[in-house]
């Protein structure tokens, strides 16, 4: 994670997840989601778990509208 985080701040990438944060769309996500469950599952490695996660929120359009700016931010 550390390794991540350092490339996405050499890319200049770092910057742009930090504003999409700040969108409508980025603190509505921010609501849906239970940091302490989306810890546990990264940090353990459980898979099933963020990808439920994931899925709960591609399902509202905020999670889609946040994926696809993220999606163009990362290109």
């Amino acid at each position: 994670m550390e390794k991540l985080g350092e490339e996405l701040q050499k890319s200049g990438k770092s910057e742009r997840l930090k504003c999409l944060a700040d969108t409508d769309e980025g603190k509505a996500v921010s609501r849906m989601i239970n940091p302490t469950e989306l810890e546990k599952a990264a940090k353990s490695g459980d898979t099933a778990a963020l990808k439920s996660i994931l899925s709960q929120v591609l399902s509202t359009d905020e999670g889609k509208r946040l994926a696809e700016k993220l999606k163009k931010a990362m290109e």
